[in-house]
C-alpha cells in the first residue's frame, strides 16, 4: 500500500474533530445488536466509532487501519467510554490475526484500494469462524451521481473504488446471504458523510464447511 494513501488518512484523522463522528454507523448498530457478543474485527476502522460501540455491548473487539492517527483517536474514544479495543496499524496481510478467530467482521465504508479489494475480502473471510457473520455497508456504484450532486456526502469519486451487488456475491459466493442490496441512504456522520447517497448493504454468514 503506497505512502501517499497512508498520508491521506493520517492527515484526515490528525484533525481535532472526528472525521466521521463518534456515533456508530446506523446499519452496523442495527445489525450488531442482533448477534450475541463474541469476538469482533472492525476492518479499516478509522477513529473507532463502531469498535467502541461494540465494546460497550460486551464484544471483544479487534480493529485495524493504515493510519496511526486513527488509532490515537480510537484509543481516546475507547477511554472516554471506559472500554478497550485491540487496534493494529498496518497492511492487512502483515497483521497477525489468526484464521477462524472472529465471530463477526464489520466492513463499514471500508473502501480498500481497488486492486486490493478482492484479496482483502478473501483474507478476511478466512479470519471468520465457521458460522460467523459479515456486516458490510459501503458506497455502491450508483453513488457517483449523488456525490456529483452533493460532494459533502463523501465517498470515492472513482467507479472502481465503489461496490456492486454482483461483486460481493462473487467474492463471498459460499456464504449464506441474509441481506444484499444497493439502497439509498441518508448519512449524518461527522464532517465527511453528510447527505443522501447509494450504499450496498450486505449481511452474510460463513458456512460451517467453508470453501472459497
Amino acid at each position: 500500500m503506497n505512502t501517499s494513501w497512508t498520508e491521506k488518512w493520517d492527515q484526515r484523522y490528525s484533525q481535532p474533530e472526528f472525521a466521521y463522528g463518534t456515533a456508530p454507523n446506523a446499519f452496523f448498530k442495527e445489525q450488531i445488536g442482533q448477534l450475541p457478543a463474541g469476538q469482533l474485527l472492525c476492518a479499516a476502522e478509522g477513529e473507532g466509532r463502531n469498535a467502541v460501540y461494540a465494546a460497550t455491548l460486551g464484544w471483544q473487539v479487534a480493529a485495524f487501519d493504515i493510519s496511526q492517527e486513527a488509532r490515537k483517536k480510537a484509543n481516546t474514544l475507547a477511554a472516554q467510554h471506559k472500554v478497550s479495543i485491540d487496534y493494529k496499524v498496518g497492511h492487512l496481510p502483515d497483521l497477525d490475526f489468526a484464521e477462524a478467530s472472529f465471530d463477526c467482521i464489520a466492513l463499514i465504508y471500508a473502501h480498500f484500494p481497488p486492486p486490493l479489494k478482492a484479496s482483502f475480502h478473501a483474507h478476511l473471510a478466512k479470519l471468520l469462524k465457521p458460522g460467523g457473520h459479515i456486516i458490510f455497508e459501503a458506497f455502491g456504484q450508483g453513488h457517483l451521481a449523488y456525490r456529483q450532486a452533493n460532494p459533502k456526502v463523501g465517498g470515492p469519486d472513482k467507479l472502481e473504488a465503489l461496490f456492486s451487488v454482483q461483486e460481493l456475491q462473487d467474492q463471498f459466493k459460499s456464504f449464506k446471504v441474509k441481506q444484499l442490496e444497493e439502497v439509498e441512504v441518508t448519512l449524518n456522520e461527522g464532517l465527511y458523510h453528510n447527505g443522501t447517497g447509494a450504499a450496498v448493504r450486505f449481511v452474510a454468514q460463513k458456512p460451517y464447511a467453508f470453501m472459497l
